[in-house]
This record gives structure tokens, C-alpha cells and sequence, in this order.
């Protein structure tokens, strides 16, 4: 299935909701799951982005059908990069 790299930085308004329900981050998690994507791994950064994670999603489709969604909320703002396994792209050039 296709990996994909999204990292997020927290607005202020995600920051608060953070603050008061920490267990929001894996509520969304499981929204994610919902749309038809999967978080396999996920961590909480420091410097110029708060989370990074580990998607898999079908298909492109589904990817940016996610991306939009939490996009639309105003708690954060992503950035999703494919993931393309090293051997894919060594064979591939």
C-alpha cells in the first residue's frame, strides 16, 4: 500500500485543543482510519513541525481526501509527501 509522510504544525486554535484533550491527536487518528487511511507511526516534534506521521492510504484519492479534511478544520496545517521505498527508487532510475 502507499506510504505517505505528513507532517503538521499546530495553529493556535490546535494548540488549546491539544492542551485540553490530549487524546484528541489519536481521536483524529482514528477520523483518519475512517476515511479510509491508516497513521502506523507517529511522533510529536520539536522545531518547525509538531507531528510527524507514518500514513498509508490506497491510493492518491484517499490521501488528499484526508489532507482536506483535517486541512478544513483550522487546527493545523499539513504537508503530505509521498513516501517511495528506496529500492522502488533505484530500480526506477
Amino acid at each position: 500500500m502507499p506510504t505517505y509522510i505528513m507532517v503538521s504544525t499546530l495553529t493556535p486554535e490546535g494548540v488549546q485543543t491539544v492542551k485540553n484533550n490530549p487524546q484528541r491527536i489519536k481521536e483524529v487518528n482514528r477520523e483518519v482510519e475512517q476515511l479510509g487511511a491508516s497513521v502506523k507511526a507517529q511522533w510529536a516534534t520539536l522545531g518547525h513541525f509538531d507531528f510527524v506521521s507514518v500514513v498509508e492510504a490506497p491510493d492518491e484519492q484517499t490521501m488528499s481526501r484526508v489532507s482536506l479534511e483535517l486541512g478544513s478544520r483550522g487546527t493545523a496545517k499539513y504537508e503530505t509527501l509521498t513516501a517511495i521505498p528506496i529500492d522502488d527508487f533505484i530500480s526506477g532510475l
